[in-house]
């Protein structure tokens, strides 16, 4: 295989991964929504059962569902970058690995994992 084609793999690689990011941000910006959403949806449902006690117990779930929708959000914003950087250096030939932003969305996610299992217990 001669080098041009192993570039033009390796620029196809980087751009099937900035798709992967992309559809990340978009799944966690999606049920970030349907969280918040499912709490208002519970609210309502409480208030027109005669439940008034249970519209002040929101629970973690509003702020969870924002949280998410800011980790898409974030997960766009450093799939972009990721991009644009492996892009510059593969056109350069100095390809570095680095790994610190994932290590950061992961631990991201985690945090929301931890306040949607609280909020799950919390309901029961």
């Amino acid at each position: 295989m001669d080098d041009k084609k192993l570039l033009t793999n390796e620029h196809l690689a980087n751009e099937r991964t900035l798709l992967a990011w992309i559809r990340t941000g978009v799944g966690i910006m999606a049920f970030g929504f349907v969280v918040v959403k499912f709490s208002l949806f519970m609210q309502q449902l409480a208030m027109v059962m005669g439940k008034p006690y249970a519209v002040r117990s929101q629970g973690f779930s509003g702020p969870v569902g924002i949280l998410l929708v800011i980790l898409g959000t974030l997960a766009l914003v450093v799939g972009m970058i990721r991009y644009q950087r492996t892009n510059r250096e593969l056109s350069t030939g100095q390809f570095h690995q680095r790994s610190t932003w994932l290590y950061v969305f992961a631990a991201g996610m985690f945090v929301c994992s931890l306040l949607l299992i609280l909020y799950l217990i919390d309901t029961l």
